[in-house]
């Protein structure tokens, strides 16, 4: 996978999008994860149904997550292993900003 490529196409990520891929370090069904991702954030982010369903259609178009099976109607997805990759990138953005946003205003609280 061309790094640069996957950094063009995917990066930055929304606030749902990279909630959504790091929940599915483990499969989940939709409700799931969105239980998982408030739970996670500590209520800060609630991901509604539509968004939730249509953010995994998009991501499972992109081959980001693909779907592992289906229980009682609920689909089981999990992170491809492109979007493992595009995650990891994601996250050395969000280290980068954090990393910079430090040293430019130092131990100011």
């Amino acid at each position: 996978m061309d790094t640069d490529k996957l950094k063009q196409n995917y990066l930055p990520m929304t606030e749902t999008a990279y909630y959504i891929l790091l929940s599915l370090h483990e499969a989940k069904h939709g409700y799931g994860i969105m239980q998982h991702v408030e739970n996670l954030t500590e209520g800060r982010i609630n991901i509604g149904a539509g968004t939730m369903y249509g953010t995994l259609s998009k991501l499972e178009k992109e081959n980001l997550i693909i779907q592992e099976k289906e229980i009682d109607r609920k689909k089981i997805y999990k992170l491809s292993t492109k979007g493992q990759k595009v995650l990891m990138l994601e996250l050395e953005r969000l280290e980068k900003l954090l990393k910079d946003g430090k040293n430019e205003i130092g131990g100011l609280k």
